[in-house]
């Protein structure tokens, strides 16, 4: 009966269940175990890591496992250099399992790796590390523990940088021991491919170093700065301040961690005045001789009273931007109508995403004009209802730079295997043509006036010829413009004649005083730009050999107060004879202002009708104040106010 009863359970086991139990001891035998891969790196433009991958190694044991401890104990501390007693105390420890080293690197433990002792286990890990700390660490973003990308372009790109995890067959002994086959099957881990970025790191260095102090000296509450090339749209530089540093993302401001430059939407004020500009010149609705009555700086309009900075008189296109005159715009504005202002600004990419290759951006806001009011059209063309970033901010002013040229904003120049091959890039994209290159060149010489002579002249770097506008901005708080927070911002490009760079700085609630974007802005792109200047001999090169007064490349139509070829100098004689002021005058019957403020009213008004032109004052005494400002092209007849005190 013990004979057949075996007999019958071999037959069950054999026979009946044989495969089923096959299959089972062979799962039991066996392990797979995974193999990862390396997760990518990300490079600046001139292949400067920006990240990196430390590699590191924790050694333990079963102490009592192990046979030879001694034999154990003197391979690591010929190893790593500590005294073998410490690794037989561990290794005599009474607990199933004690680390013998932790986080080596591979050239301290290299020995051990490649003739690996027995019962020693391995543990091999990788730890993400940012080099550079706060450099670009918006950008950048930053991985979890277990080395997924969770925000920035590490979440972006993950699928890149992850790689492919392999894996490996290993047979279990008897007491559960892994022992290596080389005939069971494998698949090797593909490392994550590599990203090279347009951003240059030196670049960003000093953009984060300026904003910051300028943000510590000001007391705003952030800023954001970006630095574009204008000609194939590449973000060189990218920052908000204050920041974080990557490897530590627990620390400080959750809000920190956001790229509020394509996040963030905030109303530009005057550097929107370009919209206007550019769309009266394309259709011809004004000329640049044509003057406007800045009614002494108060216009009604809409039933609502536009107060201008300045009290100023006539003023042609080019003055008033060079001078920021809100009612100069309007005035410029009515030209053109809504459903015009509307499709330029649409032109110029406000209202729409940039589709720039970082999640989160902000489209902006611009309202159809169907949705607007009465005095929607003064608003918006001094930059109010409306809401844009900053990097559509700078694309707007790179569209000028360029040429008319609207370009699609680049981060990421190319995504590399770790053999090699190329499988994604990004390469200059024309989204749409905004007007043409004479329109642009014109823009081009306003907006240089505005760095010369206007209100920008804080950016304005010697040697060069920089073209900018200044733009200040209440912030609209619970249904209402505040009278205390500002928004100060400046953009510019270098040189004017052949711009290689455009930079955008914006200052959010800097203390009255900086909250103009002359005096708050202005200055950090100044810094900026001189610091790139004198380090990058790539864009030295573009310095003009000359800087005359009056630029060559300047159009001779333009009226702006230089003085050309065509002037003569002629010397007018006051009613005191010992007083002779050199006043420029053309052959065309135009003059330039000349400076009278300091004078009694009877010498400003001798002086004035000498040129032809009539004088409209208030007040008494001295003059304080005068416009047109001194140094701007007028023709006979105009009106000069002034103010006496």
């Amino acid at each position: 009966m013990f004979w057949i009863g075996l007999s019958i359970r071999l037959f069950q086991i054999q026979i009946i269940n044989g495969e089923e139990l096959r299959l089972k001891g062979q799962a039991q035998g066996r392990v797979q175990e995974p193999l990862l891969p390396v997760r990518g790196n990300i490079f600046d433009r001139n292949n400067t890591p920006l990240t990196r991958n430390i590699i590191h190694y924790s050694l333990g044991v079963h102490p009592s496992k192990i046979q030879n401890k001694k034999e154990l104990a003197e391979r690591l501390s010929a190893c790593t250099g500590r005294d073998m007693k410490d690794y037989l105390k561990k290794l005599d420890s009474d607990r199933s399992f004690v680390y013998l080293e932790r986080n080596l690197q591979r050239s301290q433990c290299a020995d051990i790796l490649n003739d690996k002792p027995y019962g020693l286990i391995i543990e091999r890990d990788s730890r993400r590390y940012y080099p550079h700390e706060n450099i670009a660490s918006q950008v950048l973003g930053f991985v979890d523990i277990d080395d997924q990308g969770i925000a920035g372009l590490e979440e972006k790109y993950n699928q890149y940088l992850a790689g492919t995890p392999g894996w490996v067959i290993k047979q279990m002994s008897g007491k559960g021991k892994s022992i290596y086959k080389t005939n069971f099957p494998m698949k090797p881990p593909i490392d994550g491919a590599n990203i090279q970025l347009t951003l240059d790191l030196d670049y960003q260095a000093i953009l984060q170093e300026e904003l910051s102090a300028q943000v510590d000296k000001t007391g705003a509450s952030s800023g954001m700065g970006l630095i574009i090339n204008p000609q194939n749209g590449a973000i060189l530089a990218i920052s908000t301040v204050p920041d974080f540093d990557p490897n530590y993302p627990g620390r400080g401001d959750l809000s920190w961690q956001r790229n509020k430059v394509i996040t963030d939407q905030f109303e530009p004020g005057s550097t929107y005045k370009i919209v206007t500009a550019t769309g009266a010149l394309d259709q011809n609705t004004v000329s640049l001789w044509q003057e406007f009555n800045c009614e002494n700086g108060s216009y009604e309009f809409a039933g609502r009273k536009i107060k201008d900075w300045e009290n100023f008189g006539l003023l042609t296109l080019p003055q008033i931007i060079e001078n920021s005159s809100n009612v100069g715009v309007i005035k410029v504005a009515e030209t053109l109508g809504p459903s015009r202002l509307y499709k330029y600004s649409r032109d110029f990419g406000f209202g729409t995403p940039t589709n720039i290759s970082i999640a989160g951006e902000h489209p902006g806001t611009l309202r159809q004009v169907n949705e607007w009011s009465k005095l929607s059209l003064a608003e918006v063309s001094l930059g109010h209802e409306v809401g844009v970033t900053v990097l559509q901010l700078g694309m707007a002013y790179a569209a000028i730079a360029n040429g008319g040229f609207l370009m699609k904003p680049r981060i990421v120049e190319q995504i590399v295997t770790t053999d090699g091959k190329t499988i994604y890039s990004e390469k200059p994209e024309v989204i749409r043509k905004i007007s043409n290159k004479t329109v642009m060149r014109t823009m081009v010489d306003i907006l240089t006036r505005v760095v010369e002579t206007g209100t920008g002249t804080k950016a304005a770097i010697n040697g060069w010829t920089v073209a900018g506008k200044t733009g200040t901005a209440q912030k609209f708080i619970d249904g209402q413009y505040s009278n205390k927070k500002f928004i100060s911002n400046f953009v510019g490009f270098l040189p004017a004649k052949n711009p290689q760079l455009v930079g955008v700085i914006v200052l959010n609630e800097p203390r009255i005083g900086y909250h103009w974007g002359g005096y708050g802005a202005a200055p950090v792109f100044r810094r900026v730009m001189e610091r790139i200047i004198n380090m990058d001999d790539s864009i030295r090169r573009f310095r003009p050999q000359t800087i005359p007064k009056d630029p060559s490349w300047a159009q001779e139509s333009l009226p702006l107060p230089h003085t050309s070829e065509d002037a003569v100098t002629k010397p007018v004689v006051l009613s005191s004879q010992m007083q002779v002021i050199k006043v420029v005058q053309t052959n065309d019957g135009k003059s330039f202002m000349p400076e009278v403020r300091g004078m009694s009213l009877r010498k400003a008004r001798t002086l004035l009708r000498k040129l032809g032109l009539h004088t409209n004052f208030t007040g008494s005494g001295k003059v304080i104040w005068q416009s047109p400002k001194p140094g701007t092209m007028v023709a006979n007849g105009s009106i000069c106010s002034i103010g006496l005190k």
